[in-house]
């Protein structure tokens, strides 16, 4: 049973940083990863991913030069480290995995079959 265990957030305030980390478990080799959001009455959405070898990132415009996803794929593990916090980067975020290591869209929900339970981010004004 695959398991994404999120972990690293908190209450900074706007230009702070914080670094988020994903731990998965339950499969071996390496698929790709991606970072979504939710803020409270929103919906859910794409921030970044990366793929499996971590060749390939991908970025939202509202975190681009902000943001940076990164892997340990022998630690099985994903990192988002997030610069220049704003008061709008307040949310749930969510780690996800891919069952297959090709997917036709890294910015869609739907290409990632598993999911963390999130953690929560606060940006202070």
């Amino acid at each position: 049973q695959v398991q994404l265990v999120e972990s690293g957030g908190g209450l900074v305030q706007a230009g702070g940083s914080l670094r988020l980390s994903c731990a998965a478990s339950g499969r071996s080799g390496t698929y790709p990863m991606g970072w979504f959001r939710q803020a409270p009455g929103k919906e859910r959405e794409f921030v970044a991913a990366i793929s499996w070898s971590g060749a390939s990132t991908y970025y939202a415009d509202s975190v681009k030069g902000r943001f940076t996803i990164s892997r340990d794929n022998a630690a099985n593990t994903v990192y988002l480290q997030m610069n220049s916090l704003k008061p709008e980067d307040t949310a749930v975020y969510y780690c996800a995995s891919s069952a297959s290591r090709y997917i036709s869209s890294y910015y869609s929900l739907n290409s990632y079959n598993y999911w963390g339970r999130g953690t929560q981010v606060t940006v202070s004004s």
